[in-house]
């Protein structure tokens, strides 16, 4: 089998097992439906769809910016959007799936592979600083607020704190050359070890030195090239905003749905907490830890246990069905004309 078709056959068999994991959330779901408002739920899927959009477009419109992707039509960008969304809740990798795929669907768009993770960076860069933005005023808002527990502004400032420190970490590594070669070497030395220990040295090397220094150095002149150009982070920042406004929105949404207004300001932070967990929990979409923590959030910020894992099951389920249908279909036909392509480039050389 080639690896396409095997690539193909573990996303399935993932696919089954997530359904299959989530079997009595999504019965619970079901049993839901006859309890909530269907024209309110009906909101979710407009609302996830420019969820989709927003984070594609917080990389493309700096793609845009670099002078790429000009003349490729909004549809494909749209699609190349979906499936890069049903990669990162598919495949267990804590969000790296993700950017692996969309380097490698976007690199036959002209775009190279430093390029275009360095896009994916200001991407998850730009959604943390909007998060951050909002953060803010969220965290204003439930301080104002005396009957609020006070471990939920403390968790809020951690994250803040969290946000901040993780950004300063990476204009520190991408800002010096130095520092970036440094980081080559032990990146180098690092997979190729961790590939020798796994295949017990069958395979010497996952990588080569060469590759790894042409990606970091992709990285670190698009990086200075952005230090003199700000103005290209504004465009992914505004869709920043529009991206965290409308996923936390999701959850407001089934809420509503269900007949429970909820104070928007704890549904921002135990969205932010949660997805901030997403990324170290390498689960496909964060799923288990993500709802576990957003409806202890929740439960601590004053709601009932019973209204907060009624409201966030129903948001994650219609989260994951959404996901899986409007992505699947075009990552697998990406991978039949992309896949089959690069099969065939290799053939002819051999």
């Amino acid at each position: 089998m080639s690896f396409r078709a095997w690539l193909s056959v573990i996303t399935v068999v993932l696919l089954a097992i997530i359904l299959f994991a989530s079997r009595h959330e999504l019965l619970r779901a079901w049993e839901l439906l006859g309890q909530v408002n269907l024209w309110i739920l009906l909101l979710m899927v407009p609302v996830q769809l420019l969820v989709f959009y927003a984070g594609g477009e917080m990389i493309f419109s700096y793609l845009r910016g670099k002078g790429h992707m000009k003349k490729i039509k909004q549809t494909e960008l749209v699609r190349i959007a979906l499936e890069g969304n049903f990669v990162n809740h598919i495949l267990p990798s804590g969000g790296v799936s993700g950017v692996s795929y969309l380097t490698w669907r976007l690199g036959h768009l002209g775009v190279s592979p430093g390029r275009a993770t360095m896009a994916q960076v200001v991407r998850h860069a730009m959604t943390f600083v909007a998060f951050a933005v909002l953060l803010l005023i969220a965290l204003f808002a439930v301080t104002l607020d005396g009957d609020l527990n006070r471990w939920i502004i403390l968790t809020s400032a951690m994250l803040f704190g969290s946000i901040f420190l993780l950004l300063l970490l990476g204009v520190y590594l991408l800002v010096n050359k130095r520092r970036i070669d440094k980081f080559a070497a032990w990146l180098y030395r690092t997979l190729n070890l961790i590939v020798r220990r796994v295949t017990f040295g069958r395979k010497r090397k996952l990588v080569k030195q060469e590759f790894i220094n042409e990606f970091l150095d992709d990285m670190h002149n698009d990086f200075l090239e952005l230090r003199h150009d700000k103005r290209l982070l504004i465009k992914p920042f505004l869709w920043g905003i529009v991206y965290n406004i409308g996923d936390a929105g999701l959850f407001m949404i089934a809420f509503l749905a269900l007949g429970e207004i909820v104070n928007p300001a704890p549904i921002l932070i135990a969205y932010g907490v949660a997805s901030f967990a997403g990324f170290i929990v390498a689960t496909p979409g964060g799923a288990g830890a993500y709802e576990a923590i957003m409806v202890t959030f929740l439960a601590f910020a004053g709601i009932s246990g019973g209204v907060a894992i009624a409201g966030i099951l129903l948001a994650r389920v219609i989260i994951l069905l959404g996901t899986i249908l409007f992505g699947y279909i075009f990552y697998q036909h990406s991978l039949a004309v992309y896949g089959g392509a690069e099969r065939g480039t290799k053939i002819k050389r051999q």
